[in-house]
Formats: structure tokens, C-alpha cells, sequence
């Protein structure tokens, strides 16, 4: 059931699956651009591609480099700390840790060419990728470690050759981005398919109405743009975990759903404490199996590698012991818009798990509403005489995935974000979440009141840690709004 629809989009490494799909499986918009015939090259680079679409789009290329996919950080207020840059650019996580120090493994996502280091000059317009969001031939791809290039002659990859594409030919399909173009990047978030998000993954190119309501060909067929609408190259929606103090800038059902859309009153009296998210993606990972848990303790420790029940490898060397799921059953959480956040630096207790990030609000709160997170738990290393969470210099001749040297790792990793390493180290238990939105299912497959209302055995709905003494259906009393009044009171 749609009202006031509007058009929203998912932002843009390269998974060669995602990239060989037509556009119009892929999601892609109907092709409304003006013909590019006239960009025959011979392009020797992507930059060189770039300096073509200048010529008519430099504008648009500015508007683009304000926007927190280009930067990976944007000025936000961070729970207790006050307004700070806050992004991918500058945060830790407990997949691949960081990005500093990383650049040209982690920044062939950026949608961006030549990140190789700290100084990336973020200020030249023929930096900026365009054919990473407009190819619509499915064909372009960046190199896994190219700092945002495609190759330029033919290189090997992890026993693959990666061949050059014929960029003039690219340049003159270029349209608006499909699934594939968001999902080439969105998709493989922490180093491979489903692995970070668990509601985005290649099965949303083309999924089925069960899997995806929005995005099935049986649905509604939706592009990516649909939802995150876009204006001068700004989309709409954050990520919580990159944009913990975004607040109002966090995309919700509710900019094309009213909140009464429901036939029967109680429904919509649901709507006023809880998201549409939580009653309608009843799980995450329904297609593949998404990480729930990275130990990095057991990293160059030689451990005969093996697969689970899934399929899924549960051990690298490069990177440790990993736990993966699928029907994720999501953790509840209050959630007003806003998150804490670990920086870079903040102290940790080690013998506590350390919250990366956390959903802010409470039943007290009437702003927060009851939200579906993936919770991803792991071990990380740290300071064991500074207790902070460390930085790892993982790629090229000195990270750790050739030296399997954590020492120089930190040492090299730490000196990336400013900060010293004392020469000692540990691992400790670390959690982040990141709130579900997308997998939302048909109606008929939306939860029921007795999958949360099941009695004080429920094992879906955690009462006592959303504030109540047990299941509110049986222990009725003063409602949250009746409640919400004080908080007003307080915090006026």
C-alpha cells in the first residue's frame, strides 16, 4: 500500500556478479538522458572520461563533491563530544576496522579516482568517478585494490585476470543509476556480498516479491531512486553508523507512507511507538547469509580454513574466525534518530563490550520509536596500556596481510589516525549496529501480534531491555505518552 509516493536512491567493491546484470533486471531508470554519441575517445583512464563529462557537467561535479559520498565525513553532532567530522572516512568498525591507512582496498568503493593516501586532493573535480553511477552497461568495474581506478592493462587478481574495458563505449551508454550501480559498492560492504548490512545484497537486484515488496518486478518494481530521492546529486538517507548524529537526515517509511495507513485503529496506534521497519522486515539475510561475528584473535594463526552448514567460510587467515546466519531475526532497539559513537581515540573498558555504536532513545522519549537493528559482535584488537581500540595497517608490503606482523600493523596503523601505539595488545569484545530497511516483505508475511505478544517466553521481543516490566499487552498500566509528558517536562 503506497501513499504520497515520492522517487528515492541507494548509494554506489565492484562484485563482477552485480555488474554483469542487464540494466533493466538491475533496476535501472528509464532512459531519459540526452544521447552521448559524441564521446568517442579513445579514453586511456577513467579521469580522462571524467574530463569529458566536464566539459557539459562541471556543475554537476561540484554539487557532487559537497555530498557525504564523496568526503566520508560530514560536520555532526556525536553524542557527548559535540559536533565533529563523522564518517567512513574516520571511524572504526568491527568488520575491516578502518579505512585509514587502507586507502586503496577500502577506497575502490570511492566513487572517486586516485585515494591512495591521506592527502587526496578531495577539492579536483577530475577526481570525482562518474561512470561508477551512470554506466548502464553493466560492464564497469574498479580494480579491488586501485584506489577507485578500473585497470589499464591486463592484471591479476586472486587468480583472475582483469581485462580493460572499452571506456569511450561506457562513456556513451551513461544514464540514471540502476540497482546495480548502488549495489556495486552497497552490496559488499565489508568485503563481500550480505556481508555487513543483511538487507542489501545482490538478491535485491532481482528479487522476489517474498524477499522485497519495494524492489520485485511482482511488487513494485522500485529503483533505488524511489526512495532515496535526489537532488543536485545530495540522496536522501544516512547510514546510522556513519551518520550517528543525522537525525532528521535518516530516510523513513513515513516520506511516502502516512502514519494511519492501516484499516484497523490498533494498527495505527502501533505506528505511534513503533517503525514500520519492525513489523514489516521480519527478518534480514532471508536470501544469503549474512556476518554476525568476526573474531580478529585468530588472524595468522594457521587454522585449517572450513566451511559451515551455509557454505560460508568460517576462517581466514588474512582475517580471523567468522560466525555467519540466515533469517536473522533482528534486535529491537528505541531509536530517536540519533546514535553514540566510539571515535577513533575514546577510551574502552576491555573487560566490558565495547558499543562502536548505539541507538539513543527510550520508552520516555516521544521522539524514539522501536526499531529492527543487525547487532554484529566480534573481537578486535587494542591498547593494552592505552585501552583504546587500535587502528591496523592491513593492506599493501607492510599491513598485516603480508607481514602478519600485528605490532608494525598498529604502529603504522595508529601513526595514520595521529595517535601512538604503547607496543602492547589485546583482543576485546566489540558491538555495532546497523538498523534494517530494506527486505521489506508482502503484508500477509508482516509480523502478527502474537510474534511479539507470545508471553514472557517470547523469545523475538526483549521487554525488559525496551523499558517494560514484561510483554505491555498483559502488564497494562500507564502508557509511554502518559510517560512521555514528564520527559517533556524535564527537558524543557
Amino acid at each position: 500500500m503506497r501513499s504520497r509516493l515520492r522517487t528515492v536512491f541507494l548509494p554506489a567493491l565492484l562484485l563482477p556478479v552485480l555488474m554483469t546484470l542487464s540494466p533493466t533486471v538491475a533496476g535501472a531508470a528509464p532512459r531519459t538522458v540526452p544521447d552521448h554519441a559524441d564521446l568517442t575517445g579513445p579514453y586511456e583512464s577513467g579521469p580522462a572520461v571524467t574530463a569529458a563529462c566536464l566539459d557539459c557537467h562541471e556543475d554537476a561535479a561540484h554539487d557532487f563533491m559537497k555530498t557525504s559520498h564523496w568526503t566520508w565525513e560530514s560536520l555532526q553532532g556525536v553524542v557527548g563530544k559535540g559536533e565533529a567530522l563523522v564518517g567512513k572516512k574516520n571511524l572504526v568498525n568491527n568488520y575491516c576496522v578502518a579505512v585509514n591507512s587502507n586507502w586503496p582496498r577500502c577506497t575502490s568503493c570511492h566513487a572517486g579516482y586516485g585515494w591512495t593516501d591521506a592527502g587526496f586532493d578531495f577539492t579536483q573535480a577530475g577526481n570525482v568517478d562518474c561512470l561508477v553511477c551512470h554506466d548502464q552497461t553493466g560492464k564497469y568495474h574498479k580494480f579491488p585494490t586501485g584506489a577507485g581506478h578500473p585497470v589499464y592493462k591486463p592484471t591479476e587478481w586472486e587468480g583472475k585476470i582483469w581485462e580493460p574495458q572499452d571506456l569511450a563505449s561506457l562513456a556513451r551508454t551513461v544514464g540514471k543509476p540502476s540497482r546495480a550501480n548502488c549495489g556495486a559498492c552497497h552490496f559488499s560492504g565489508g568485503g563481500g556480498n550480505n556481508v555487513k548490512h543483511g538487507d542489501m545484497e545482490s538478491a535485491l537486484l532481482a528479487p522476489a516479491r517474498e524477499l522485497d515488496v519495494h524492489m520485485s518486478a511482482d511488487g513494485q518494481n522500485f529503483s533505488c531512486q524511489e526512495c532515496h530521492t535526489t537532488s543536485s546529486h545530495n540522496i536522501a538517507g544516512r547510514a546510522m553508523f556513519a551518520s550517528p548524529g543525522a537525525g532528521a537526515n535518516h530516510l523513513e517509511c513515513t516520506a511516502c507512507h502516512d502514519e494511519n495507513v492501516h484499516g484497523k485503529r490498533i494498527l495505527n496506534w502501533h505506528v505511534k511507538s513503533i517503525a514500520c521497519q519492525t513489523c514489516h522486515i521480519p527478518a534480514v539475510a532471508r536470501a544469503n547469509p549474512t556476518m554476525v561475528w568476526w573474531d580478529w584473535s585468530t588472524a595468522g594463526t594457521n587454522q585449517s580454513a572450513a566451511n559451515d552448514s551455509l557454505g560460508m567460510a568460517t576462517f581466514d587467515n588474512k582475517k580471523g574466525s567468522f560466525r555467519w546466519e540466515k533469517n536473522v531475526v533482528p534486535s529491537y532497539s528505541w531509536y530517536d534518530g540519533v546514535s553514540a559513537q566510539y571515535l577513533v581515540g575514546d577510551k574502552m573498558d576491555p573487560k566490558s563490550i565495547t558499543h562502536l555504536n548505539r541507538p539513543q532513545g527510550s520508552r520516555l522519549d516521544p521522539r524514539a520509536k522501536i526499531y529492527p537493528f543487525k547487532v554484529m559482535r566480534g573481537k578486535q584488537p587494542y591498547d593494552k596500556q592505552q585501552n583504546v581500540i587500535l587502528v591496523p595497517k592491513l593492506y599493501g608490503p607492510t599491513g598485516f596481510w603480508k607481514t602478519n606482523d600485528w605490532n608494525a600493523a598498529f604502529k603504522e596503523g595508529m601513526a595514520s589516525v595521529n595517535l601512538t601505539y604503547s607496543g602492547e595488545y589485546a583482543f576485546a569484545e566489540t558491538e555495532s549496529w546497523w538498523k534494517v530497511n530494506h527486505m521489506v516483505a508482502p503484508k500477509e508475511a508482516s509480523l502478527k501480534c502474537k510474534d511479539c505478544h507470545a508471553g514472557e517466553g517470547s523469545s523475538r521481543i526483549d521487554w525488559a531491555a525496551l523499558g517494560y516490566k514484561g510483554d505491555p499487552s498483559k502488564h497494562r498500566g500507564i502508557s509511554r505518552f502518559e510517560l512521555s509528558d514528564a520527559y517533556k517536562d524535564l527537558n524543557e
